[in-house]
């Protein structure tokens, strides 16, 4: 554990693992602030692009539920490179589709990133649990962190070019081109063999019993309500912005990057605030700040107070998934099918979630829209304290073993 840090295998698959967090960051944060632009030259409705957006959802469901199988069988690097490929296929359809005004094309790259995603996210979540194990320090944190700081790279982008008027498929051609540089560096760093079990059907059997696990289903309940929180942002903010409260597409994108900087700043810096106030404590405390950040941008009718609000949205939902993501590795044993499990919840609601709020925003307005997200914020609040490390929740006393536990709990939490 001591010399883990230093060797520089581990070190290297870490730096593959955190760009293999970022891509599919710049590349979505891309596809997010150009969504006005899109919808515009598609002629697309909210309803419409919502259906859009499916295409995307089904990729994502696709992805996510053959991603656990795929790392027991294969290990999480080719996974990962599979998923990767599928995303930078993605962003080169989309940019076709929105080219050619097709909005059937559009979706069908939409579908290409969102499997890439659950695919590459799942297995790069797996391998990062293995990292943490390996150096006895917390890493998912900062590899979301990167995810978080692709959004905002992407974002930038975005808004520079909404800001000229860059034409989007070219803007998306470009993005291409700076992602397959990321990815061709990535690929030598993912280290064999992590995640791979026996395919004796014994695996199948073990994730089935694991869906009756009461505290994993409430780790479950927070990963859902946090990403689909996150997901929420990232697909509808710039519209949010734009539609609800009047601001120009600029303004809106510029809101948005505000957001994925602030989600960034969270997760690169909460380390000290969780080994502080506990797992717990700091996921109960986002989701309620989350809350409050949403019911200012669906409630109050200014402009000013929404944008300041998201910000608040940010930094609430900054460390949910990640730390959900330890709970659910720590919390019996098959870490991997654990781990595999509460990913796949976390992905299906933030890619699949947000569509749906679509057809909401289109009978009601995007920010009565949000509405659910906000209950679904409270009831994580009410249930965080099943993240805590198993060592609180059986009442720690004085011996060894309990306290072990709870402080390598805290520690790599």
């Amino acid at each position: 554990m001591d010399s883990a840090p230093v060797d520089p295998l581990v070190r290297r698959h870490r730096v593959a693992l955190n760009l293999c967090f970022a891509i599919p960051g710049v590349s979505l944060a891309t596809w997010v602030t150009r969504t006005p632009d899109v919808r515009d030259g598609l002629g697309a409705s909210t309803a419409e692009m919502g259906l859009v957006l499916f295409g995307m959802s089904i990729g994502s469901m696709l992805g996510i539920l053959a991603a656990g199988g795929f790392v027991a069988r294969f290990a999480t690097r080719p996974v990962v490179i599979a998923g990767m490929t599928l995303v930078l296929a993605g962003v080169g359809v989309v940019a076709l589709g929105t080219g050619l005004s097709a909005a059937l094309l559009v979706a069908c790259g939409l579908l290409l990133i969102g499997a890439g995603v659950g695919l590459s996210e799942v297995a790069s979540n797996v391998a990062g649990v293995h990292v943490e194990r390996q150096t006895g320090r917390p890493v998912l944190p900062a590899m979301h962190g990167c995810y978080s700081l692709g959004t905002v790279v992407g974002a930038g982008l975005g808004v520079v070019g909404a800001a000229v008027g860059f034409p989007v498929p070219w803007h998306l051609a470009l993005v291409l081109l700076l992602v397959l540089a990321l990815f061709a560096y990535a690929i030598p760093g993912l280290r064999p063999g992590i995640g791979a079990t026996s395919t004796d059907g014994a695996g199948t059997v073990r994730e089935r019993r694991l869906h009756l696990d009461p505290r994993l289903l409430l780790i479950g309940g927070v990963v859902f309500g946090v990403t689909l929180a996150e997901g929420a942002a990232t697909d509808w903010l710039p519209l949010l912005m734009v539609d609800g409260h009047d601001m120009p597409a600029g303004l809106g994108s510029l809101v948005y990057t505000g957001f994925a900087a602030t989600m960034a700043a969270g997760r690169f810096a909460g380390g000290p605030v969780v080994t502080r106030f506990g797992r717990a404590t700091v996921l109960g405390a986002g989701a309620l700040l989350t809350a409050v950040g949403i019911a200012l941008v669906s409630f109050v009718d200014n402009p000013a107070t929404a944008g300041c609000a998201v910000l608040l949205w940010g930094l609430g939902t900054s460390l949910g998934f990640p730390l959900a993501l330890s709970a659910a590795g720590e919390s019996g044993p098959d870490t991997a099918a654990r781990v595999a499990l509460t990913s796949r919840i976390g992905y299906v609601a933030l890619l699949a979630g947000p569509p749906c709020l679509g057809f909401l925003g289109d009978h009601n307005g995007l920010r009565a829209a949000m509405l659910p997200v906000l209950a679904l914020m409270l009831l994580a609040a009410a249930i965080s304290p099943a993240t805590a490390p198993r060592a609180e929740l059986a009442a720690p006393g004085p011996g060894p073993e309990p306290m072990k536990l709870g402080k390598r709990g805290e520690r790599l939490r």
